[in-house]
């Protein structure tokens, strides 16, 4: 990685600091609304379809998770820290289930009782589509950003192989100067999106916005922009 990536290229989170995160209540990456960027796109990822399967990686305790669901659709996320998917069903005030997943050891899936909502707690790169099979949509809000720059390449692939033919991959990135805050999250610019999907998708940039908060000049910031792309699978 060369150029503005560089000063990030190195930066690594072990798994058990984001389970630390939210051990420690240190999750201000939480939003207690639906996402605007969701929201404001929601009707080009459903494109018109009902009953779609949304994955959303990395997902906490995301409320988008039951907003979807709520809407009629079906809804899967993978999320390291039990604490954050016990939450989200606490909050919402839904009951679930809890079992094993033979195919990943370790792992247990949390399935909501209420609403087709099913949480993998599991590291995401052990997560597959014969765990889960394909999705429709995926929503990706913080997680290309968190995961450790050197595993991009890793995660598009997986990824890609979690779109169905028909996927609306909405792609929610964050760019900054790297050289004032080291992440997370992490700057993934316009032009990486490009490299880890463009061979086998379309990429269209849908939105582009200043996000810059006093939060994120307490990071030492001076400029933060949000960016949101849709991505598709090229027809093969």
């Amino acid at each position: 990685m060369t150029g503005m990536l560089a000063p990030q290229a190195n930066r690594v989170m072990a798994i058990g600091e984001w389970e630390e995160r939210w051990q420690e209540d240190r999750i201000g990456f939480h939003q207690p609304g639906v996402h605007q960027m969701l929201e404001t796109h929601i009707e080009k990822v459903l494109a018109g379809r009902t009953g779609v399967r949304f994955f959303f990686p990395l997902c906490g305790k995301a409320v988008d998770m039951k907003w979807l669901a709520d809407m009629g659709h079906s809804v899967v996320g993978v999320e390291i820290s039990d604490k954050a998917i016990k939450q989200f069903f606490g909050e919402n005030n839904m009951t679930y289930s809890e079992e094993d997943v033979p195919a990943i050891p370790g792992a247990k899936v949390y399935k909501g009782s209420e609403r087709n909502i099913s949480l993998y707690q599991c590291n995401l790169f052990n997560f597959s589509s014969s765990v889960g099979g394909q999705f429709g949509a995926i929503w990706d809000r913080g997680s290309l950003v968190a995961i450790n720059p050197q595993d991009r390449e890793k995660y598009a692939a997986l990824i890609t192989s979690l779109m169905a033919k028909d996927c609306k991959y909405l792609l929610d990135t964050l760019l900054y100067n790297p050289e004032l805050y080291a992440g997370p999250p992490f700057l993934v610019p316009d032009e990486q999106v490009k490299s880890l999907f463009g061979n086998s998708c379309n990429i269209e940039l849908l939105q582009s916005v200043d996000a810059l908060l006093d939060r994120h000049r307490g990071w030492g910031l001076d400029y933060l922009t949000e960016t949101v792309h849709i991505i598709t699978l090229k027809n093969n």
